[in-house]
């Protein structure tokens, strides 16, 4: 005999499930293609604990902003500097106190080849490589600290026949990926997770050879009024995704620390 109990207990688990979903949306974030990675891995924590969905953009920051300002539906922005948030922040784009540093970068030089790469960067002076990939200085931070390592070394002259440019540190990463540059500055966050280099042989640069990559994340006018956007930068903030952020190399302003 059917239990009279099952149906009932049915409709309360529909009722259950719907009203946890109720209130899920979507939020259009452009990200910087050094963070990519870990977004992923923030969105898939998000989703879980919210119900919401991330829709990620990559790409490098002057490319988002050139498609914020042309009206892309982005609700949230993960810049790759804080002078662009800054900015569109000035232009009236920006949800009024919503911008915050969420990661600081790290720079590497990079190769695919174990044991390339050595724990002081020498190689770059070596001159035995063809070509070094770096990220367009003009439109991705990393690529901008990348050009000060090289004018801080003395190497600018030196290596200036040998750039590969990539349009973003994604780019960058994959011609070194690929073998068609034998080095690469790259985000760290490309070659590194929970302590360790994943694959090939890397340098981190030492962060007074560049100016500090500080991330910002800013609310765009498109996400002001968004539950969704407002729970994604909110989730930002906390420990769980601070955890994730730094596992990934990155570190974080003191105050989050």
């Amino acid at each position: 005999m059917r239990s009279p109990r099952l149906f009932p207990l049915s409709l309360l688990t529909l009722a259950s499930l719907l009203s946890a979903n109720a209130f899920a949306d979507d939020v259009q974030v452009a990200v910087a293609a050094n963070f990519t990675a870990p977004l992923q891995a923030i969105a898939t924590a998000f989703e879980q604990d919210t119900g919401h969905h991330v829709l990620a953009s990559p790409g490098a920051t002057g490319q988002l902003y050139a498609q914020i300002k042309n009206g892309a539906p982005y609700e949230v922005f993960l810049s790759a500097d804080d002078t662009t948030p800054a900015k569109l922040e000035s232009e009236g784009d920006v949800a009024k106190g919503s911008r915050f540093t969420y990661a600081i970068g790290t720079l590497a030089l990079w190769s695919a080849k174990e044991g390339y790469v050595d724990d002081k960067g020498k190689v770059l002076e070596g001159g035995s490589y063809q070509h070094l990939a770096i990220a367009n200085p003009k439109a991705a931070p990393y690529g901008l600290a990348a050009t000060q390592v090289l004018a801080h070394l003395d190497l600018t002259a030196a290596t200036a026949g040998k750039i590969v440019e990539g349009q973003n540190i994604t780019q960058a990463f994959q011609f070194a990926q690929t073998g068609n540059a034998e080095l690469g500055f790259v985000a760290l966050s490309q070659v590194y997770k929970d302590g360790k280099i994943t694959s090939g042989s890397a340098w981190v640069v030492p962060q007074n050879l560049y100016d500090p990559i500080r991330q910002d994340a800013v609310v765009l006018t498109k996400g002001e009024h968004s539950a969704a956007a407002k729970a994604f930068v909110d989730y930002l903030r906390a420990p769980k995704a601070a955890a994730i952020i730094k596992s990934y190399g990155y570190t974080l302003d003191a105050q989050r620390q």
